[in-house]
């Protein structure tokens, strides 16, 4: 079959995302709370390899329901935030919590290869597990610089490394297979979607809204090319990963709501401490490349005149 076009890809996220925003922060246990903010400042702290500075103006893009930028918010790191999204329905729900929070967020509903702000307008552009649904990646990088002041930053978490999926889609088989079994002993009953039609058709998109895995070298090349400097790639996440999918997986099959919350409580604390040996001794010792996720950061030169603009061409079949 012919690779999708970029508009499709954009169609598609933005109708699964709009029908997923409402149940996207307790699928995926989003906390704003203080673990969520430890959590989200070390992703920020390992993606720029060093402590995090003051950002006074600061732009998320695909920003989801807010859990990055929200409890980057609430650490005291930012100051003035604006979010982006393709989907309205998302920036509703970031909205909402942002309110309850109390919090002042400015929300804009576009796609990062056309973002409506002036150039030099921010200290930092940042996302998590945002670059994979991207249909044109050098174009967007390029919209990434052509907003950042001289000095700003760019940081990305949460992307998905090329062979760090293919690794992490052996403890996701297993647990399927497994769930069955596991269900029984629980004593939990199987999953029922209470879905329409129509609902049920949205949700499917979730399978085919992913269109990059990485390698290091290639997010690197795209940040080199959009003219950022001082390029670093990490990786995140291996055992820990694998752990959290297996679970994740499991717990996908079943009743969420007869689900124990013991399972829940295993299941949180065995990730933390996976999740502490996969930061002390495996992420310093092991290639970027074979761990489940990604992190990028890089800097504009205080001294770079003003970025090229990037022919609008699609970049989906050279991430692939």
């Amino acid at each position: 079959m012919p690779a999708p076009s970029a508009e499709q890809i954009r169609d598609v996220n933005t109708r699964y995302h709009d029908v997923a925003a409402a149940e996207y922060d307790a699928k995926w246990g989003i906390s704003y709370e203080g673990h969520g903010q430890r959590l989200v400042v070390a992703k920020l702290r390992k993606a720029l390899g060093s402590p995090i500075p003051r950002y006074d103006r600061a732009l998320e893009i695909g920003a989801g329901t807010g859990y990055f930028s929200l409890n980057l918010k609430r650490a005291g790191l930012i100051g003035e935030l604006t979010c982006t999204d393709i989907s309205q329905g998302m920036l509703d729900a970031l909205s909402g919590t942002a309110g309850r929070l109390g919090i002042d967020v400015e929300t804009v509903c576009t796609d990062a290869e056309r973002l409506p702000f002036p150039d030099d307008s921010f200290d930092l552009v940042f996302g998590h597990a945002i670059l994979h649904h991207i249909p044109d990646l050098d174009t967007a990088f390029s919209e990434f610089r052509r907003v950042l002041r001289p000095g700003g930053q760019i940081a990305f978490c949460g992307e998905p490394s090329r062979h760090g999926d293919r690794l992490a889609a052996l403890p996701k088989r297993a647990a399927l297979a497994l769930s069955p079994y596991w269900r029984r002993m629980l004593g939990v009953g199987r999953r029922v979607e209470q879905w329409d039609e129509g609902e049920a058709v949205e949700h499917g998109l979730e399978h085919v809204v992913d269109v990059h895995a990485f390698t290091p070298a290639q997010l690197q090349d795209f940040a080199r090319r959009a003219g950022f400097d001082a390029v670093r790639v990490s990786g995140e996440e291996l055992v820990a990963g694998w752990f959290g999918w297996a679970n994740r997986t499991l717990e996908s099959t079943a009743e969420a709501r007869q689900i124990p919350s013991l399972w829940f409580q295993y299941a949180y604390r065995g990730y933390i401490a996976l999740k502490a040996l996969d930061d002390r001794v495996l992420e310093p010792a092991l290639p970027p490349a074979i761990f489940y996720n990604l992190l990028v950061s890089a800097t504009v030169p205080i001294d770079a005149a003003p970025a090229e603009p990037v022919p609008q061409t699609s970049t989906v079949a050279a991430a692939r």
